[in-house]
């Protein structure tokens, strides 16, 4: 092994930093190096986008699983998607140290209130998960046994497959990190004023046509 030193390109640059840095504790920068030393070196942001960056990048998954879909699920935190690389890892066995709740797999009438009561005991501010068809829609289970997620507490990232792979439960996560730092894509329930489980049309549109095949405003009976 041959050992070579060689001197640095620039090792001017250096040492203009130590002694800028020394005259800003000094107070000895002029009003135009000062200014131009705040531009370079000094980031602005509110208090809100601050507390939505951590919390973004700092959740507390429920460990929780229902079916085939928690397979999938367990997937995220090995080597390959590597969830630890946003912040996801810490998984929780309470859901009094957890804020996100990932329901992989199908719901049955008698989980929903074991469900419901889990979500309620999380911690606040907390967010939802639905991953796969047949929590979110009953998939190729639809019988009376199931029921979806939407019904008995809120959702807000909806993941489909059958089962996703865990590529579509990491974009979904990201999807989520998006809302919660809120820069989030505008849903289908914001862009057609849907108050409900069904997709709701706005009052101008003419609901008296043959393709229309949403409900009126107002009208639940498609709940």
């Amino acid at each position: 092994m041959e050992i070579k030193r060689e001197t640095l390109a620039d090792t001017s640059s250096l040492r203009v930093r130590q002694h800028q840095a020394r005259d800003l504790l000094r107070g000895d920068m002029g009003d135009e190096e000062l200014e131009r030393y705040v531009e370079e070196r000094v980031l602005t942001t509110t208090v809100e986008k601050a507390v939505g960056w951590a919390q973004g990048n700092s959740i507390y998954p429920l460990t929780f699983g229902l079916a085939c879909c928690a397979i999938e699920m367990m997937a995220i935190v090995g080597a390959r998607m590597d969830v630890a690389r946003f912040g996801w890892e810490a998984m929780r066995a309470s859901p009094r140290q957890a804020d996100l709740i990932i329901l992989s797999g199908r719901v049955s009438i008698k989980m929903a209130p074991v469900i419901r009561r889990l979500w309620d005991q999380m911690l606040e501010p907390k967010w939802a998960i639905s991953m796969g068809a047949c929590c979110s829609s009953m998939g190729v289970f639809n019988n009376y046994a199931l029921v979806p997620a939407d019904k008995f507490m809120p959702i807000d990232v909806h993941v489909p497959g059958c089962p996703p792979r865990p590529e579509s439960l990491m974009h979904g996560i990201l999807k989520l990190r998006d809302k919660i730092q809120g820069h989030s894509v505008e849903g289908w329930r914001e862009r057609y004023a849907a108050t409900g489980t069904e997709e709701l049309l706005p009052d101008a549109a003419d609901l008296g046509t043959a393709n229309v095949n949403v409900f009126k405003p107002g009208d639940t009976a498609g709940a």
